[in-house]
């Protein structure tokens, strides 16, 4: 047993190496300085996903980059992830059986969960060029690329009226730029022709019913809220890791939903004395959450049954700033015959084709006449547009539909 014990222990110190990632001070999100990377097959030989994940307080949601395997040898990378030594020998096992990695897609803008990864994986793989979205900017000094640790000799701005190397496999559209104030929402598109995939960033999302696959490798926050009070113990059940995923999945949508209170900080901090566990890991037992009991309601109507829809947070602070530019990119978008769709989040892949994809955007482009299946509560949206309001006053975003012309490229 001592043998066995000795082995376990070895192996779990050597997957704590594989899976550190020590820049994580730069974007300080829960796992910090531990990354856990799951790569799955999505189309045999041809597509891989690799699912990290990110989160505050516990409220952790995928995060995905993935591999597209070309004919004419080699890879590319859309989106990349933390690159750990864990992530990259995934990778590496690629490479040796299809090729070196060619090329590293930077698809936003403003997403720094995507943007901050690219650089350091870019020097994993030293022979690739790197393509970034148009109108790239930084907060809150407006540096050039090579600065954010691109490096200028292999990186370039990914254009839609110019010939790239692998225009042969796919076709790309760039929505925006969106004018927000502090800088630009771009996002590129990627159509993988011969799979018929198309690769989005932030665009679209379809949530789970069951907690993302990648969130069973450390199930402690969906735990953590599963819980309905304080004092309630830390129990691990298949029906508890729903319910917390459930609970996270709103969270993360809507920030503050209609179905929860929040509780005095004096009152949190007494409840906490009398929590089972007080450890730090359980920050010493805090846990400011009360649930109203339809909270389940909320979570369904975001589920909609796996359909795929506009995040919240974009429909309300983001392309209803550049209703114009998004119609031109769905258009554009809806003109290739894909059949699948791999966002960077969530459900990967979701089964759909232009008219499912239409149809989800036309919820804020037609909102008249769209006819919309399971819409999302309206009162979920009050603590957003309260925001979305907020900024506005402040100066911070311009109104809705004011602002629309493109900014300078960096």
């Amino acid at each position: 047993m001592a043998g066995q014990d000795s082995i376990s222990q070895r192996h779990s110190n050597q997957q704590k190496r594989d899976r550190a990632w020590p820049f994580w001070p730069v974007v300080p999100l829960y796992p910090y300085g531990q990354r856990p990377t799951l790569m799955q097959e999505v189309v045999p030989g041809t597509i891989w996903t690799f699912d990290q994940y990110q989160g505050i307080f516990y409220v952790v949601v995928p995060i995905r980059m993935t591999v597209v395997r070309l004919q004419t040898g080699g890879l590319l990378v859309y989106a990349p992830v933390a690159p750990t030594r864990e992530c990259v020998a995934m990778v590496r096992s690629l490479e040796a059986r299809y090729g070196t990695v060619r090329y590293i897609i930077q698809s936003t803008t403003t997403g720094i969960e995507h943007k901050v990864f690219v650089g350091p994986f870019a020097r994993r793989f030293p022979q690739a060029q790197i393509y970034v979205a148009p109108n790239q900017w930084s907060f809150p000094l407006n540096l050039p690329l090579s600065w954010l640790g691109l490096p200028a000799q292999r990186t370039q701005i990914l254009r839609d009226d110019q010939p790239l190397p692998f225009a042969d496999e796919f076709d790309w559209a760039t929505l925006g730029p969106i004018k927000l104030g502090l800088g630009p929402f771009v996002e590129v598109a990627l159509f993988h022709r011969a799979t018929r995939t198309l690769l989005l960033t932030d665009s679209l999302v379809s949530v789970p019913a069951e907690p993302p696959a990648v969130l069973h490798l450390d199930p402690f926050p969906l735990l953590f809220h599963a819980r309905d009070r304080a004092d309630e113990a830390i129990v691990d059940t298949p029906e508890a890791r729903r319910r917390g995923w459930h609970r996270i999945a709103l969270f993360a949508f809507f920030f503050q939903p209609s179905t929860l209170d929040t509780p005095t900080l004096g009152t949190a901090f007494q409840e906490a004395k009398s929590a089972p566990d007080r450890s730090r890991r359980a920050y010493f037992g805090l846990y400011p959450f009360y649930w109203q009991a339809d909270w389940a309601a909320s979570f369904e109507a975001l589920h909609g049954g796996g359909r795929p829809f506009v995040a919240p947070v974009l429909q309300t602070l983001i392309f209803n700033r550049g209703l114009q530019e998004v119609q031109a990119w769905v258009d554009q978008v809806c003109q290739w015959q894909f059949e699948q769709v791999i966002p960077c989040h969530l459900t990967a892949p979701i089964a759909m084709g232009p008219t499912e994809f239409r149809a989800a955007f036309a919820t804020i482009l037609q909102p008249q006449t769209a006819q919309r299946d399971r819409p999302l509560p309206t009162r979920d949206f009050a603590f957003l547009k309260a925001l979305d309001e907020g900024l506005v006053r402040r100066g911070i975003t311009p109104p809705a539909n004011a602002a629309t012309a493109p900014q300078d490229v960096l």
